[in-house]
């Protein structure tokens, strides 16, 4: 087991989370079409308070794991380093244990909340079997995921990121599996095949959270092989608990401010259009589902990159900070950004142009669906270069201008979403192009002042990023022109989701060759990533004879 450099740690935990994330999305399909819109509900309602239990049992303490390990690693504490992962796996699963026992004992009245007296769906009792079987995930998600920040704050991403494929697969397998033996072959109750897929995220969890426990076991050795020097300082339990809570409190709360925009659009959306823009209920309803469920999850594959750039991020900036290390610190800020425009803003503009026919992959065809999730797309982007200006502040312990600028960023979004819900209608746009365009707006102005408080306080200088970003705008442009000028010879054909998904394929072959050429004319793919990463990677695919790297390397 080696120790991943930060640019590899950043490729292989992105390229981990966005093939799970491809396969937490793509499993939808099948699964939907067995289950249906019932058991879809049924679901939805279990994972909908998992989630909130998982933050609650977790409340940021695997990214804060991961950043007190690293900063003990690089200051040679290694008795620290043992007990705060002691102390912090303890915390995890005394918090995992009260939420399981509040789900297990309070699921009829979770239930009663959810559907109250409704009859003629899914029962009282479905929804609280269900909620009581996804209680099981919390008792071993939180204790996987301290284990990753343990392993991330080492620099070991790769084995991390092996262990959520892992964890994806397993899952999809029994989810997909599962549910079609229990209706089809078997005849089960519906809540018996939906009880199934709940399940699956437990037996995924626990072959991950083995694997990894696994491969601590037989690399233990190279968890302490760093050059620590082993200093003795005299630091209690109590201490290195409260520093827990201390590091893991900004993640919580830049988490709760993402809720907060979701909680404005919540509030505004539905209203604005029906009682004030006269849209019909169905519509609007339609609308606020898409920006934040349906859409969301197609938009988490474009989030995937900064959770991936965050991985490597928080134990290697944090290390350079407490070594002092400024000029590796600032390159680590630039590299950061470059990356997440290099992978991502292609991804984007390509999701948006295929909007229609990946709308209709997924979901079935719907013109509301194509026209928001066309432009939603775009918080992606700008919400995921967000994420890791924020990690990059909470590595730098600059807790108070991270509050500040992200409740900045809040206090814009909230200002201007129905003012600019009603200008996108005068312009003859539909509605949700202004709150969509004010969250971009409130996580801009975030990302300014972090900027800004970077360069003033760190010295850190963008301009080279910013030549390297817009030379990855003007490929993207000639890379959008080919894919539009294409749909104009290939017509884009709805009609059915097999023909979709081949226009899909087709279409996002010919746009990555186009701009990974033009990314190899001008160099960039070498000096983002770097040159012997990449002739690194070419000799193992066997194209380095294709490739010349070192053509380029001049």
């Amino acid at each position: 087991m080696k120790r991943n450099p930060f640019l590899q740690g950043a490729v292989v935990a992105t390229l981990g989370l966005v093939i799970s994330k491809v396969l937490g999305i793509l499993y939808v399909i099948p699964f939907y079409a067995v289950i249906g819109a019932q058991g879809g509900a049924l679901y939805g309602y279990a994972y909908s308070i998992y989630n909130i239990f998982l933050n609650i049992s977790s409340i940021g303490l695997p990214l804060a794991m991961s950043k007190i390990t690293s900063e003990y690693n690089a200051l040679g504490y290694y008795d620290l380093k043992e007990r705060a992962y002691y102390i912090g796996k303890k915390l995890i699963f005394i918090l995992s244990i009260i939420s399981f026992i509040i789900l297990v004992l309070f699921a009829p009245n979770l239930a009663h909340i959810f559907i109250g007296d409704i009859q003629g769906g899914n029962t009282l009792a479905d929804v609280t079997f269900v909620i009581r079987l996804v209680a099981t995930a919390i008792l071993i998600v939180p204790l996987l995921s301290i284990l990753r920040g343990y392993l991330q704050g080492h620099r070991f991403i790769t084995p991390s990121a092996t262990s959520q494929v892992l964890e994806q697969i397993i899952r999809v397998i029994i989810i997909v599996v599962g549910s079609y033996l229990c209706i089809k072959v078997f005849h089960l109750p519906l809540r018996i095949a939906v009880g199934v897929a709940i399940i699956a995220a437990t037996i995924g969890a626990l072959f991950a959270y083995y694997y990894l426990k696994y491969k601590i076991y037989k690399n233990r050795h190279h968890m302490d092989d760093e050059g620590i020097t082993r200093q003795t300082v005299k630091v209690s339990n109590k201490d290195i608990f409260i520093k827990l809570l201390y590091y893991s409190i900004p993640f919580v709360f830049t988490s709760l401010i993402l809720s907060f925009y979701h909680f404005v659009d919540l509030a505004t959306i539905v209203k604005v259009m029906v009682n004030d823009l006269k849209y019909a209920v169905l519509e609007a309803e339609t609308t606020i589902s898409i920006i934040l469920t349906w859409g969301s999850k197609l938009n988490m594959i474009v989030m995937a990159i900064a959770t991936g750039l965050t991985t490597s991020m928080i134990p290697n900036i944090t290390r350079s900070f407490v070594k002092k290390d400024l000029p590796d610190f600032r390159q680590k800020v630039n590299r950061s950004i470059q990356l997440l425009f290099f992978i991502a803003m292609p991804m984007t503009i390509g999701l948006s142009l295929l909007a229609e026919p990946i709308w209709t992959v997924f979901y079935g065809h719907s013109d509301v669906g194509t026209i928001v999730f066309r432009y939603s797309i775009m918080v992606a982007l700008i919400g995921s270069l967000s994420v890791i200006l924020n990690v990059i502040l909470n590595s730098l312990n600059k807790y108070k201008k991270l509050f500040v600028y992200t409740f900045t960023g809040f206090i814009i979004k909230t200002v201007f979403t129905v003012p600019l819900m009603y200008s996108f209608h005068a312009l003859g746009l539909h509605a949700s192009y202004g709150a969509i365009t004010a969250t971009i707006f409130g996580y801009f102005s975030s990302i300014f002042l972090i900027l800004r408080f970077l360069k003033v306080e760190y010295q850190v200088k963008y301009e080279e990023t910013f030549k390297r970003i817009i030379n990855m705008i003007l490929a993207v442009i000639i890379m959008s022109i080919v894919i539009i000028l294409l749909q104009f010879i290939i017509p884009v054909n709805t009609s059915n989701r097999i023909m979709a998904l081949l226009l899909i394929s087709f279409y996002s072959i010919i746009g990555f060759l186009i701009y990974l050429i033009m990314m190899i004319k001008n160099k960039l793919l070498f000096q983002v990533f770097g040159y012997h990463f990449i002739e690194k990677i070419l000799t193992r695919l066997k194209l380095n004879k294709i490739i010349n790297v070192n053509k380029y390397n001049k």
